[in-house]
């Protein structure tokens, strides 16, 4: 038997295994595959593209605006009002949301105005937990490129909770891109007026807190409307100067 022959053999070191970055080495075809892929897994796996969200489209309570704030931010609206928290699930609610921004929302940086005007806790409020949740769940990118969060008319309640645990319930730095907007006059500071379309609703329920501002705080001044009641104090006083003086 003859000597065995050696046979030719190469070693390939992937980049991967000496922790370099294989990228740059790929082909330009590669690289668009791999940018794609990357894409992909970014998207969270619970989205379905055939799911109808029709019956949530046209309650209008999170909706894409054709405008955007003076700092060139799209603008999604939402309306509290509008959501009927007892009949639409948190699981369903999050499946919406991300439809909602993945399919609509261009690229670069975009606001939240969410009108908060006359809404029930019971009613329209999925709750601060649900809200957490949906918003960790977004890939960092678009946690990024939301830029502040404009909170229309804020109640007692709700500062009160964002002031004591609106720090440990969100994250991500939302705490912090959130603004009050106490009244609508405030916000056409930082949005053109026209860019987001305000309820009658909400224009209303800014009326009447103009007029009575102690609404912003839970107090419903002259509830009685007793300020409409003649004022008879100095009617009073005359009439007892004039029975001492002996007129009557």
């Amino acid at each position: 038997m003859g000597s065995p022959s050696s046979d030719n053999f190469s070693v390939v070191v992937l980049a991967s295994d000496l922790g370099i970055d294989h990228r740059p080495f790929l082909s330009p075809a590669d690289r668009e595959e791999q940018q794609q892929q990357e894409q992909w897994h970014d998207c969270p796996s619970y989205l379905s593209s055939d799911e109808d969200f029709s019956d949530l489209d046209v309650l209008q309570f999170f909706r894409l605006e054709r405008g955007s704030d003076k700092s060139g931010n799209r603008i999604f609206r939402i309306v509290g009002k509008y959501f009927p928290a007892p009949v639409v699930s948190g699981e369903r609610l999050k499946r919406y949301i991300f439809h909602k921004i993945f399919s609509e929302l261009p690229e670069g940086p975009f606001c939240i105005v969410y009108m908060h005007s006359t809404v029930q806790k019971e009613d329209n409020s999925p709750g601060l937990t649900i809200l957490r949740w949906i918003y960790e769940e977004l890939p960092s990118d678009h946690k990024d490129r939301l830029q502040i969060l404009y909170f229309i008319h804020p109640g007692l309640r709700s500062r009160l909770v964002f002031a004591t645990l609106g720090r440990f319930f969100l994250t991500g730095g939302l705490y912090w891109k959130i603004k009050y907007v106490s009244r609508l006059q405030y916000l056409w500071d930082d949005i053109k007026k026209g860019d987001v379309e305000i309820p009658e609703f909400v224009q209303s329920h800014d009326d009447v807190l103009e007029h009575r501002p102690l609404t912003d705080y839970g107090i419903e001044p002259d509830p009685l409307h007793l300020t409409e009641v003649p004022y008879t104090a100095y009617s009073f006083g005359r009439y007892e100067e004039r029975w001492a003086s002996g007129e009557y």
